[in-house]
Order: C-alpha cells, then sequence, then structure tokens
C-alpha cells in the first residue's frame, strides 16, 4: 500500500491492555474468559470531538467471572491513559455460562478509520512496555456487586405499601434511568395527579417533593431542568417554587412550562426546536406520580373516578419522544395508573385493584415503582449522587480516556447539600399543606403522604437512604 506524501494517516485498533494486563496478574480460569473475539457494540453516547474527529462511543463487551470482578476492576484501574478500563459494567440476566455473568464495557474505536479484522491483529516492531501507574491504595476503586442487593429501589417497594406494588417492579430499571440521566444535559420533569377532583387545588402531596428532591440533585450536577405543569395549577405551582426557593429547599427558581395540544404536531414542536428532531430541547423527560391515559383515552385514580377535566395531555409528549432519537423517558409510580407505567400494564391490569380500567397506557423507556413515588424520587437523586462520585462512571461520562477526575471537595460539598434531607422534606411538605394539597390516599390535610406521616415513615426512609448514600461514598477519597 502506498500513501501520498502529504498524507497523515490513523491506524486505529483495540488494544489488548486489559487482557494482557490480566494474564498477567489474574489466573488461568479468567484467562479462559478473557482471551476470546469481543462484542462491539455502537452506543447512542456522543463521544467529545477532537477537532474534526468525532463519533459516537464504540464500546467492546468482555465477559468476567463475578468472583473476578473486583480484580478486574482493580487491575484495569493501572492503566489511566490505555483502553482497558471499565465505563460501564451489569449483571446480565441470562447466562450461556456459569463463568459469563458480569458484562464489561470498554472503550473503543471510532467507525471511520483504517484498522483490523476480528483476530486478524495489527503486529509492530515496538516492544509491549506501555507505561502502568502505579499501584495506590487510597486511590483504587472498591466494587460493590448492587444487583445482589438493590438497596435503593427495596427501600422504595418494601416499605409500609399496601399495593402489591413490588409485583410492578422491573428489574434495573432505576440504573438504567440514572444512567441516562447522568450524561443528560436538559431534562424536563412533570408531576400532579389530581385524584381529590372534590377539592381545590385537587392535587395530592406524592409527586412534587419527589420531582424538587430531583431537580435539586440536577441543578447541582449542571443540568437544565424545566417544569411541566397543568395550565390550571401554573400560578398556584409557581408560588410553591417560590416559597421553595424563599425556604432553601430549592437554590434557584425552576422554569415552569405548560404544554397545550393545538394539533398533531404540537408535541413535536414543543420537544424540539423549530420542529426539528436532530435539535431536541430536552433529552430526557420524567414523569413523577403525574396521571396517566389509559387504553380508552381517560384518566383514571385508584379509586376508578375519570379526571380527565382535570389533566392536560402532557402524555402525548412522552409518546412523541419515543420517534425523536435522543431523547430518553422515565416514568415514576406507586400504583401503575401514573404517566409511564404503560411499561407494565399488563402486571397492572392483573395484578392491581381496579387495574384493567385505570392502567396507563403510555409506557416510559424506563419504569420505575416505589412504595409511596417520593421515595423513587429519593432514590434518583441519591443514585445521581453515588454515579457521579464514582471513578468509573467518571469515565463514563468522560467518553474518552485520560487521567481520573477527582471533583473538587467544594464540589462534593455542594452535591451533598443538595441531597434529600429530612430538615428539607419536611419544610417542602408542610408547605404544600399550607397551600391546600391533601394526602392521596385519606385525603387529609396534614403532614402525610398516601396515608403516612411523615414522622416517623418517611423521614426514616429519607434517613436510610441518605445512610446508605453517603456510608458507600465515605470509603472513596
Amino acid at each position: 500500500m502506498s500513501w501520498a506524501l502529504w498524507s497523515l494517516s490513523f491506524l486505529i485498533i483495540t488494544l489488548n491492555s486489559f487482557t494482557v494486563t490480566h494474564i498477567r496478574s489474574l489466573n488461568s480460569v479468567t484467562i479462559c474468559v478473557c482471551v476470546c473475539v469481543c462484542v462491539c457494540v455502537k452506543t447512542a453516547v456522543p463521544c467529545i470531538p477532537a477537532g474534526v474527529f468525532s463519533c459516537p462511543l464504540v464500546a467492546t463487551m468482555r465477559p468476567v467471572p463475578a468472583a473476578m470482578l473486583d480484580a478486574a476492576v482493580k487491575v484495569t484501574n493501572l492503566n489511566p491513559l490505555a483502553h482497558g478500563a471499565p465505563v460501564h459494567h451489569r449483571r446480565t440476566r441470562k447466562c450461556h455460562s456459569k463463568l459469563t455473568n458480569i458484562m464489561f464495557f470498554y472503550l473503543s474505536e471510532p467507525s471511520l478509520a483504517f484498522s483490523h479484522s476480528p483476530g486478524c491483529m495489527f503486529l509492530t516492531d515496538s516492544p509491549d512496555s506501555s507505561p502502568v501507574t502505579k499501584p495506590n491504595p487510597e486511590l483504587t476503586p472498591l466494587c460493590f456487586l448492587v444487583s445482589h442487593n438493590p438497596l435503593f429501589l427495596q427501600l422504595g417497594i418494601s416499605e409500609s405499601s399496601q399495593r402489591g406494588i413490588r409485583a410492578l417492579s422491573v428489574q434495573d430499571e432505576l440504573l438504567c434511568s440514572c444512567l441516562a440521566l447522568s450524561h443528560s444535559s436538559s431534562v424536563a420533569i412533570t408531576t400532579g395527579f389530581p385524584t381529590h377532583y372534590m377539592h381545590s387545588p385537587p392535587d395530592e402531596t406524592d409527586g412534587p417533593p419527589g420531582a424538587i428532591a430531583m431537580a435539586t440533585m440536577l441543578l447541582a450536577l449542571g443540568k437544565q431542568v424545566t417544569m411541566v405543569t397543568d395550565r390550571r395549577a401554573v400560578e398556584m405551582n409557581q408560588a410553591i417554587i417560590d416559597e421553595a426557593v424563599k425556604t432553601g429547599v430549592l437554590k434557584t427558581a425552576i422554569p415552569l412550562v405548560t404544554f397545550e395540544d393545538h394539533g398533531p404536531d404540537s408535541a413535536l414542536h414543543f420537544l424540539c426546536h423549530h420542529g426539528d428532531p436532530n435539535r431536541p430541547r430536552y433529552d430526557h423527560l420524567v414523569a413523577i406520580e403525574r396521571s396517566g391515559r389509559a387504553e380508552d383515552g381517560n384518566y383514571y385514580n385508584m379509586r376508578g373516578v375519570n379526571i380527565k377535566h382535570l389533566v392536560d395531555p402532557i402524555d402525548n409528549l412522552f409518546i412523541a419522544a419515543k420517534n425523536i432519537p435522543g431523547i430518553t423517558t422515565t416514568g415514576i409510580g406507586d400504583g401503575g395508573n401514573e404517566l409511564g407505567m404503560g411499561k407494565v400494564k399488563e402486571k397492572v391490569k392483573s395484578l392491581m385493584p381496579n387495574g384493567s380500567l385505570i392502567a396507563c397506557d403510555i409506557p416510559a423507556d424506563n419504569a420505575v415503582t416505589a412504595g409511596v413515588s417520593n421515595w423513587g424520587g429519593y432514590a434518583v437523586a441519591c443514585a445521581l449522587y453515588l454515579l457521579h462520585t464514582c471513578p468509573s462512571h467518571q469515565r463514563y461520562l468522560r467518553k474518552g480516556l485520560g487521567v481520573e477526575h477527582i471533583p473538587p471537595q467544594e464540589q462534593l460539598q455542594d452535591w451533598t447539600a443538595n441531597l434529600p434531607s429530612v430538615d428539607k422534606e419536611e419544610s417542602f411538605l408542610s408547605t404544600l399543606v399550607r397551600f391546600g394539597i391533601r394526602s392521596g390516599k385519606t385525603g387529609n390535610l396534614a403532614m402525610e403522604v398516601d396515608g403516612l406521616t411523615f414522622h416517623p415513615t418517611h423521614s426514616d426512609i429519607i434517613t436510610r437512604l441518605l445512610e446508605v448514600t453517603l456510608s458507600s461514598t465515605s470509603q472513596n477519597p
């Protein structure tokens, strides 16, 4: 092959630092698993451009035995400037081998390049002498198999719920939602369930606290956040947001918008600049305890009462988002009639009271179920905090190689201050009560959500979530 004298050429190949390092450091069982042709996956995550070069993140998947996962993380951490360290790992649900029950994702190469075919390597006369970072025990990542004990989801679905919501839960939905939220830049959150149609206002205390908790953490992480609400509730919700800023629950006011359906393209124009699917305003939509449209086009509370006259068609945004590349959707609910729970509607129909009538028909990409929807919002906020303090996830966010970035202490303190807390959530709930918003299950105008008093039930959940979150991060420098 000849090259023009003025050509600057790149040969991009898959480096074997992971496999070679493992062969030198681990036992023969791992060698048998790792020395293989790896599957390459083109993701939807855009890499950070380098001049004129840009491409989506391409990853290779390598199976690692569960017992070797901790060793694999420690070994690959020694090569921060070379291909090999994981950007994400998760437990597979179906395995053809007892060994391959953990999947690792590794940075690979862009698609437009001179490369090699699988199994046909490019060899040079340069010896393998790539620099290896000297081990530092204090900076070595810790590895936990969270799939064995998904505490955030467990706390959300197991405590004090009498609706049988545990049966609706789908494994890893919280994780998948938070991974998508972690690399989002603009998030729209909607809430509002006017179950008390005979009162004014008709809204309940479940939903807004969880929405504000998520918004607070997303803002602290540098995301843009917009709240989407019903036209009937704009004035009230704006006053609630202003009060939250005044009391310190929110650091800054959140833009509040409404959606009106004027035709088939209304949702597209709301979600995208000038209705262009290639220019979305938001890359993630989150609905928490938001009335969801049933199969017959109506909206029902848990008692089977139609409340359609109080609900704007925000569901249309989730429907339109399915056809817009780059927009992910999440629904958080505790009964199956909430927006996004259409993903589990067959379970809702068969397992929940009035399920065949009330089940939401509109699915979200991720359906997070919780004993109380607010708890799901708190769990999302805590999970985002954990992800952004995780060294492996920082690599995933960078979408490239480089020395590990440790967030400054001031930034960590700010993130910690924006976690849900008993004091902040109690203050915000008292604000809702002052505005006449009632408990969903009982209709009481009191410090309770879904019939459960703030003390001790909700305060205990928040305390336990904080303990798990902060104890996990305190083990990392």
